[in-house]
C-alpha cells in the first residue's frame, strides 16, 4: 500500500528516538501499517534497530518478550525446564491468519499494540497474564496487564508519548498445565473465538477468551471450576460481538463449548 500522506522515514535507535512526532506512527514489522491508506500519517518511525532482545529470563523465572520479536521466533521459542505452557505460544501464533512472510515480520508488541479481538498475541498473553511493560516519554514507565491494556476491538489504553517495550510472562504462568481451543466459520478464517485454560501449581485455574468478546474475558477461580459454573459464568460474560466473522450468539456458545473440553483436558478426564 502506498502511503501518499507520509515524508519522513526514520529509524530509532535510542530510548528518546522511539516516541513519535505529531503525524508520526510508528512501524515494527510494518505488517499493518503497509496494509491499507494511512491518510492522517506523515512520518514512520521504525523500531528495528533498537536491538531489543526477543527473550530475557526474569528472576521470578519468568519470560520477558521484547515488543519487536516476530511471530516466528515467538512459535520456535525452544521449551526449556520449567516452562510447561510451553505449547500455548505455538497454539496461538497458529491462531493468526497470515502467510509465513507475515509471520517472519509481524512482531509480538504490534500485534498487541493493534488489539484487533482476534490479535493471537493478545489472546497469548492474557491466557498467562502478562504484563505489558510501558515506556513513556517522560520517564515513567509503567506496568498493566495486557488483559487490561486492550479494551475494544482496536482500542487500547496506550495513550499519546506511551510504547509498548516488552510483554512480561509471570513463572507461575509458565509452569501451569495449559489448553487451547479456536473455531472460525471457515477452515482458514480468522478466529472467531479463542479460548485458552489453564492450572497454576498452586490449583489456581484461569480461562480467557478472546476474538469472541471485543476485550478480553478472563475467569479466575482458586481451583477448578465446575461444568455449570464454568458455562455459567461465560454465558454471562459481557462483549460478545457479531460481525462478517459470527453472530455474538454463537460465539457465546461455542466459548463456552470449547472451555469444557479445555476443562475436561486440564482435569485429566478427557
Amino acid at each position: 500500500m502506498d502511503l501518499a500522506a507520509v515524508t519522513r522515514y526514520r529509524f530509532a535507535r535510542s530510548r528518546e528516538e522511539v516516541f513519535p512526532e505529531p503525524g508520526e506512527q510508528i512501524v515494527a514489522g510494518g505488517t499493518w501499517v503497509f496494509s491499507e491508506p494511512q491518510p492522517a500519517t506523515t512520518g514512520l518511525v521504525d523500531l528495528s534497530e533498537m536491538g531489543w532482545p526477543s527473550f530475557e529470563e526474569l528472576p521470578d523465572g519468568g519470560l520477558r518478550v521484547g515488543a519487536t520479536c516476530t511471530v516466528a521466533e515467538l512459535a520456535a521459542l525452544p521449551p526449556r525446564p520449567g516452562l510447561r505452557a510451553h505449547p500455548l505460544f505455538a497454539q496461538c501464533a497458529n491462531a493468526l491468519l497470515a502467510s509465513f512472510k507475515i509471520w517472519n515480520m509481524a512482531t509480538v508488541g504490534g500485534n498487541i499494540c493493534r488489539s484487533f479481538s482476534a490479535a493471537s498475541m493478545v489472546s497469548l498473553a492474557v491466557g498467562l497474564d502478562a504484563t505489558a511493560h510501558i515506556w513513556h516519554r517522560d520517564g515513567a514507565d509503567r506496568d498493566l496487564p495486557v488483559a487490561d491494556l486492550v479494551i475494544g476491538n482496536g482500542i487500547n489504553v496506550l495513550g499519546p508519548g506511551e510504547v509498548l517495550r516488552a510483554v512480561d510472562f509471570p513463572g507461575h504462568a509458565l509452569a501451569a498445565r495449559t489448553g487451547f481451543r479456536k473455531i472460525a466459520l471457515a477452515e482458514l478464517g480468522r478466529s472467531g473465538a479463542v479460548v485458552t485454560g489453564r492450572i497454576d501449581p498452586d490449583g489456581t485455574t484461569v480461562y480467557g477468551i478472546t476474538a469472541a468478546t471485543e476485550w478480553p474475558t478472563v475467569l479466575r477461580y482458586p481451583s477448578p471450576p465446575s461444568a455449570d459454573r464454568l458455562r455459567h459464568d461465560i454465558s454471562a460474560a459481557p462483549g460478545y460481538h457479531t460481525d462478517p466473522l459470527g453472530s455474538a450468539d454463537w460465539r457465546r456458545a461455542v466459548s463456552a463449548v470449547l472451555a469444557e473440553e479445555i476443562r475436561l483436558e486440564l482435569e485429566g478426564t478427557a
